[in-house]
């Protein structure tokens, strides 16, 4: 019989030692760089489908560049932010199942995180539907709304796929089964540039090609990963196939999926609100388009501490879960470090291509003169938040 989810997974094994301080250190340095080196280039890959069909769809016109932007915007306030904190549980889970070594919770949990989304995500189909009409009710510019509104609506269906696969990216990260993860975004974002091209200018879908390609790259990267899960040796002690163990206690599920949902989407909505409220301003085209692809790069660069961040969950869980408390405090240390080093360094990377990052999205000389202005003030934003990035990731919710 399952153990109930409010129980501790942790036992109560003494804690192992080792040598001496400085290799237990040096051990635990590469350890999470090993783990956050492909999360952070996955999470990268991941995050940059989203930015390519932005990309595309700029270079069409201002109108399809403020649209697309408030409309993203809007799916990330209203439902990817949900559906990806709501899976961010699974790290505390997932992780803490592997460590104590009950190999078969992970595949139940997984199950039960896709069983929990999905209903989530009719609810936020419909309220996508009516998009257009909702941004109106709220002032916004009426071309900008209804042609947000188009787009949004030929996004809903990545909202089924978009959960499942962040279901089967945290399942593989907690039992450090990293580089699949890493492959398998690499060719989905090389595969996007293909399809939002295909679909925005050789099939003249224009935006709502561009639109459509999400929910085909999304789909193509979770059926690679699921393929993996099923056929690979790696995933044969943890993916047991289907469960009805995975209707079971639910309500402990969601005691631990709101809170983390709620960590994620407080940080999340504090960006895409504002490019919202942007459609405001006396020139809402160009201010929605600028602030979007601000907000776009930041969230970009971001994808870096939340690597570091969920590398930190899963070392923290896999420590915990195995009973080796030292161990998990040593990895807080060395990730602080570590997200210190990150912060610096790419805050002085923002700075040095604030010049040329605009023409990426737009040919308008205006928008790229406005976006290299905003560059130093991103750079200072991403030095203050990396480190509270990273350190959320510690699994203090739940655990």
């Amino acid at each position: 019989m399952l153990p109930n989810m409010e129980e501790p997974l942790v036992g109560g094994r003494s804690e192992k030692t080792g040598g001496p301080g400085e290799s237990l250190l040096v051990i635990e340095v590469k350890k999470q760089l090993y783990l956050a080196g492909p999360l952070i280039v996955g999470s990268l890959l991941q995050n940059v489908v989203q930015m390519i069909s932005v990309m595309f769809v700029g270079h069409l016109g201002e109108l399809d560049l403020s649209s697309a932007s408030i409309a993203t915007s809007f799916a990330g306030v209203t439902g990817f932010s949900l559906l990806a904190g709501m899976s961010s549980s699974l790290d505390t889970l997932c992780g803490q199942a592997f460590g104590a070594k009950q190999y078969h919770l992970l595949g139940i949990y997984k199950q039960r995180a896709i069983l929990v989304l999905t209903p989530l995500s009719v609810v936020v189909a419909v309220i996508w539907a009516y998009t257009g009409q909702i941004l109106l009710f709220f002032g916004q510019d009426p071309e900008i709304a209804m042609g947000a509104g188009s787009y949004i609506r030929w996004m809903i269906p990545a909202l089924f796929v978009y959960g499942p696969l962040q279901c089967h990216v945290r399942f593989l990260q907690t039992q450090n089964i990293v580089h699949p993860v890493m492959l398998s975004s690499g060719v989905t974002a090389l595969n996007h540039i293909l399809v939002c091209w295909l679909l925005v200018y050789k099939l003249g879908l224009g935006n709502k090609g561009a639109a459509l390609a999400n929910t085909i790259s999304y789909l193509t990267n979770l059926l690679i990963l699921a393929l993996y899960i099923r056929l690979s040796p790696s995933c044969k002690r943890t993916w047991t196939g289907l469960s009805m163990e995975a209707f079971r206690d639910i309500l402990s599920f969601l005691r631990l999926a709101v809170p983390s949902a709620l960590m994620v989407c407080l940080e999340w909505w504090s960006f895409e609100l504002l490019v919202l409220f942007s459609g405001f301003l006396p020139n809402p085209k160009l201010e929605a388009s600028v602030l979007s692809i601000s907000l776009n790069t930041l969230s970009l660069v971001f994808r870096i501490p939340s690597g570091l961040g969920a590398a930190i969950s899963t070392r923290v869980s896999n420590e915990l879960g195995a009973g080796r408390p030292e161990a998990a405090r040593l990895a807080t240390h060395v990730i602080m470090a570590l997200g210190l080093v990150s912060s610096v360094s790419v805050g002085l990377a923002i700075i040095l291509v604030r010049n040329l990052w605009g023409y990426a999205y737009s040919n308008e000389k205006e928008v790229v003169e406005y976006i290299a202005r905003m560059m130093p003030i991103l750079a200072m934003t991403f030095l203050f938040d990396d480190l509270q990035c990273v350190l959320s990731g510690k699994c203090s919710v739940g655990a």
